[in-house]
């Protein structure tokens, strides 16, 4: 099937209230600009230079999603332009997004990418880690460039959709914990609205379990071209 069938078929699959995220790391710009002709506008990138580079030759209405770990000293490059940082996992991370979206002029989208499935290559907060600097930070005063919009992570790999269901439930509730905590901040469910988890395996599983973005990318645009 080609990008077009993948896609229309996906779209048509999935819920209504939940985006797709074509992940197209790795795949050239033929790929990504079929998918845009057939009216997808969010793609999933996880290397700043790649990104780069596609932003600077396809359609400027993309909005491209920063899904990667992101050092810190790589945030510079993409800050003119991304869209959202879907992979926030620490401090540190953030205040440099700060900066370069203060450099810029602009403010910056980001999830906080939290850590739940069995995995230790996975990377993200542990969702009691995030819930303690966010406690203790006034969001407004240390970071008033960045936007927070919502939670992103991953489920372990595995066959055992009943644990893959559990790790998107701990998602889900993070997200409520992390909106009780910081509504008396002005955070509400109109704009930290975005729950992005599932991908191409297990994407049926995450939108049953409280996600409003899932991430695909093999079953749009097919095995990675490295």
């Amino acid at each position: 099937m080609s990008v077009t069938d993948n896609i229309n078929a996906i779209r048509k699959a999935l819920p209504q209230g939940v985006e797709l995220c074509a992940v197209s790391k790795f795949h050239p710009v033929e790929k990504l600009q079929e998918a845009y002709d057939n009216g997808q506008r969010i793609f999933g990138e996880s290397r700043e230079q790649e990104v780069k580079q596609k932003y600077e030759t396809l359609p400027k209405d993309i909005e491209w999603h920063f899904i990667g770990h992101l050092q810190t000293n790589k945030v510079k490059y993409i800050a003119p332009f991304i869209s959202m940082i879907e992979s926030v996992d620490s401090e540190r991370l953030l205040d440099e997004i700060q900066k370069q979206a203060a450099k810029n002029g602009r403010t910056i989208d980001i999830l906080l990418e939290l850590h739940v499935a069995q995995e230790e290559t996975k990377s993200g907060w542990m969702p009691g880690e995030v819930l303690d600097v966010m406690r203790s930070t006034i969001l407004a005063e240390r970071w008033p460039n960045v936007r927070l919009r919502g939670v992103m992570g991953m489920a372990s790999i595995t066959d055992d959709e009943t644990q893959i269901a559990r790790e998107f439930q701990s998602l889900e509730e993070a997200y409520r914990d992390l909106l009780t905590l910081l509504s008396p901040q002005g955070l509400t469910d109109a704009t930290f609205n975005v729950k992005s988890w599932g991908m191409s395996h297990d994407w049926h599983v995450a939108v049953r379990n409280g996600s409003t973005e899932v991430r695909i990318g093999t079953d749009i645009f097919g095995e990675r071209e490295y």
